[in-house]
């Protein structure tokens, strides 16, 4: 029997998070570097990445590249694979939400929002499943979203890509496990990111998202380590397909 700190031990693992500048990304490439492993980083601003990697010291490794732009896609996973070498890990925390009333959505805002949380999880997996499948073990999580089972004004886009995120991880576990490649999606509740802003400037709005939550309060950064650690180890081998809510119970009333 593996002693239980080995489950969760990330040691000679490579991640690759997206969206890693700021908020939930920034905060699980933190979380998996202490676990062991090397981190590359990745986001469309350079500053940030840059005092990230400080932070952490010579494991970590940024790219500047906005996984959205399709047409770049092969040489942002050749740029995520120059430090370490391929991922074993892969992490897509990078999102968009142009909250856009649904009489109002635009084909660019809509485009833009597909392409980012949608389609670029996809793709970037695609392009590193070959060399997960050659040593039979991967993971892949995604990041779904409250909006993924529920309507919220103004996020129709949003919304749609992640109930999208949801099938799609399904879809992946399905594909990839057999080969040793798990793949999950966490759901966030309401934690003080970039996306929620609006939502934490307004105290009324936030006492009520907390009062809405089985445990009273909303999500603090430090709400997420244990459940991204969970899911880029060992110790959830035998878990893919999932969606796990890290809401506070937010969905369960």
């Amino acid at each position: 029997m593996r002693e239980p700190g080995d489950l969760f031990d990330l040691t000679g693992k490579v991640a690759c998070i997206t969206g890693a500048s700021s908020g939930l990304g920034r905060r699980a490439t933190l979380t998996l570097a202490a676990a062991g492993a090397r981190v590359v980083a990745v986001a469309r601003s350079a500053d940030p990445l840059d005092s990230l990697c400080k932070e952490i010291g010579a494991s970590a490794a940024r790219v500047v590249a906005d996984v959205g732009d399709r047409a770049n896609l092969a040489q942002t996973a050749q740029d995520i694979s120059t430090p370490f070498g391929a991922p074993d890990i892969l992490v897509h925390a990078a999102g968009i939400n142009t909250r856009e009333p649904a009489d109002d959505v635009t084909p660019e805002g809509w485009d833009q929002t597909l392409a980012l949380n949608l389609s670029a999880p996809f793709f970037l997996s695609q392009a590193f499943v070959p060399a997960m499948r050659a040593k039979g073990w991967g993971r892949i999580v995604n990041f779904a979203s409250l909006q993924a089972t529920r309507a919220f004004p103004a996020g129709i886009a949003y919304g749609t890509t992640k109930a999208g995120i949801v099938q799609m991880t399904r879809a992946m576990a399905e594909a990839w496990s057999r080969d040793g490649i798990t793949a999950n999606a966490i759901g966030p509740g309401f934690f003080p990111t970039k996306l929620t802003a609006t939502v934490f400037e307004d105290d009324a709005r936030s006492a009520r998202n907390a009062a809405q939550t089985c445990v009273g309060r909303n999500g603090t950064m430090g709400d997420i380590d244990g459940p991204i650690l969970f899911l880029c180890s060992d110790a959830s081998t035998y878990v893919t397909g999932q969606l796990l809510m890290v809401d506070g119970g937010f969905t369960a009333k």
